[in-house]
């Protein structure tokens, strides 16, 4: 027998009057973590800003070497006081908010979509083979392409905005869905359909469970991709976002402003992976540490 652990989460089915319960197994594709000791945790907690410190320093090194003017490479200082005068007279906040309206917009159209066509296509070869030919052939456009037209068809909106959104992130979503709710174990459906499981009782108990580790990477790499779409979607037409900053002050050769909205798109980024980090450490807690 293959020697696998057990998920300290059993499944009370009824089966023939009776509740059975289920206890679930888990594969060896888990990887252990380590566990750190306090030293190691406080290490790891510096050295984020360690690094920053030392990049930011040679920002301001390489700035002074090169005697470059403030319309080419600012220095750290000079951005830090043009975010200031952003945040005060109130444009950095209010293009930030069009932005996550549009992001937000996007994930939650795009993920919608691409969980429940990557589950019919993970679970169904009839539309798999429908499907997946045009989806694969999709991808061959560029999302930089795409935008105009939707902008044409849409209106300059939060409508276009959004669908840009979505279309960027769609994709690797998908993609990470179907695999996820194929590498659940053959064996472990079989079980659930012995106990005459119901399809719903069967995705919420065990596909759902064992495809997390697999569904959450890909929601990782679609929180940054909707950002990256919306400011796709901002550059071919609009007149609010942090993209339409971005392109402001390229068109008024204020440098410091430009890196203020590059910097918020980054602290956009970061904020929304690292939600979904602790999403994932919450949602898989119940993992055991395999020895």
């Amino acid at each position: 027998m293959l020697k696998r652990h057990l998920f300290d989460c059993p499944v009370a089915i009824r089966h023939g009057g009776f509740f059975i319960v289920a206890a679930f197994v888990r594969t060896r594709s888990y990887t252990p973590a380590r566990r750190l000791n306090g030293h190691h945790l406080r290490l790891e907690h510096l050295l984020a800003p360690v690094v920053l410190v030392v990049l930011l320093g040679l920002w301001e090194l390489v700035v002074y070497l090169g005697n470059y003017p403030t319309f080419i490479l600012p220095t750290p200082r000079i951005v830090w006081r043009r975010g200031l005068i952003a945040l005060q007279d109130g444009s950095l906040l209010r293009h930030t908010w069009i932005t996550l309206q549009e992001v937000f917009g996007g994930l939650l159209l795009g993920l919608s979509v691409a969980l429940i066509l990557g589950y019919l296509l993970a679970k169904s070869r009839t539309v798999e083979r429908l499907l997946a030919p045009y989806l694969a052939a999709s991808q061959a456009i560029p999302i930089v392409a795409l935008a105009p037209l939707l902008v044409i068809w849409f209106g300059g909106g939060h409508i276009s905005k959004i669908l840009v959104c979505a279309l960027t992130l769609f994709f690797p979503v998908l993609i990470n869905t179907i695999v996820g709710i194929r590498s659940v174990d053959a064996e472990l459906v079989e079980l659930m359909r012995s106990l005459r499981a119901s399809r719903w009782q069967t995705l919420r108990m065990l596909e759902l469970p064992a495809a997390l580790p697999v569904l959450l990477g890909g929601l990782k790499i679609g929180v940054t991709l909707s950002v990256i779409g919306a400011v796709v979607a901002e550059f071919v037409g609009a007149d609010r976002g942090l993209g339409f900053l971005v392109n402001l002050a390229r068109g008024l050769f204020d440098t410091p402003l430009m890196f203020v909205a590059l910097f918020t798109l980054m602290f956009i980024a970061l904020t929304l992976y690292l939600l979904v980090s602790l999403l994932e450490s919450w949602l898989l807690r119940w993992r055991w540490r395999e020895s």
